[in-house]
């Protein structure tokens, strides 16, 4: 019986350590999950509203649609040209990550892995350059701009995109390209491997992860750029996405088709939700490697 005892206690101090332990962490998960449970919530809702009409919107608001109205997306695609503004984002947006990765990445490795005289200086200009307000850059960029006649263009917003995201993109890929092992690199130098071909054969295929997740970060941010599309774009056919969506919510005092508003939310925040969804998992290893490494 005292056996019997004795064990009847030491489960039941399992179980109390058990539930202690889970007291404890439970309000590190109850947090982020009302967070995510809302943050669908209001994705869910945006979306079955786009379906609906504006009547059925104004009689009831939570209610699901009653037939699917595909129409509204019609009118945000085309009426509202949000077509051509999807596809000016698409080019930019692109076009901008590309020349970022394309730019960003050697240099990079160049001031990671071959300090020179100043190389320390130039890492810490662009880690200052990261912290500058992007309304400080306004005043002289349009000047700049002006002056170079590229105001108003899709090439003079992919440049302004592009010197705006190198400060965070080297920041990110300087410290990953430094944690990579020095071994490689020194057995590819042996081999008689020039330096450009251990960069892009043996550095770069390293570095991929991290390049990834530059790139997700950069094209979600660039995708979602409201300011600089507003000061430097002004014609309403070389808009992106962004600044033709709020050219729509100003046409609503006119027009007051919400449920079209909503289908215009919807086009425009359907791509980086998906984007994310494929890419999440690369997203996720990439940050976990460079932590790791």
């Amino acid at each position: 019986m005292n056996m019997a005892a004795v064990d009847s206690d030491v489960r039941i101090q399992r179980w109390m350590a058990r539930i202690g332990s889970v007291s404890r962490r439970l309000p590190q998960y109850v947090l982020p999950t009302l967070w995510t449970l809302f943050s669908i919530f209001c994705i869910m809702w945006l979306i079955f509203t786009s379906f609906k009409t504006n009547y059925e919107l104004i009689t009831n608001v939570w209610a699901p649609p009653a037939s699917i109205q595909f129409k509204n997306y019609a009118w945000a695609w085309n009426v509202s040209k949000l077509g051509i503004q999807f596809r000016n984002s698409v080019i930019v947006v692109s076009v901008s990550v590309f020349l970022l990765l394309l730019v960003s990445a050697p240099a990079a490795y160049v001031l990671s892995r071959m300090p020179f005289k100043g190389s320390n200086l130039l890492i810490g200009a662009f880690v200052a350059g990261a912290g500058v307000p992007l309304p400080l850059l306004f005043i002289p960029l349009f000047r700049l701009m002006t002056n170079l006649e590229i105001i108003n263009t899709l090439p003079g917003l992919i440049i302004v995109y592009l010197a705006v995201s190198i400060p965070f993109t080297m920041f990110l890929l300087t410290g990953f390209f430094r944690s990579l092992p020095l071994e490689l690199e020194e057995a590819a130098r042996l081999d008689g491997a020039s330096e450009f071909a251990i960069f892009r054969h043996v550095m770069l295929p390293l570095a991929s992860p991290g390049i990834i997740t530059v790139a997700i970060f950069n094209s979600i941010a660039l995708w979602n750029e409201y300011m600089l599309a507003l000061v430097f774009i002004h014609d309403f056919n070389k808009m992106p996405l962004s600044r033709g969506l709020y050219g729509l919510v100003e046409s609503m005092q006119h027009t007051g088709n919400w449920v079209g508003l909503f289908a215009g939310v919807t086009i425009v925040m359907l791509p980086t939700i998906v984007v994310f969804f494929i890419l999440s998992e690369r997203l996720i290893e990439g940050i976990c490697t460079g932590a790791l490494k």
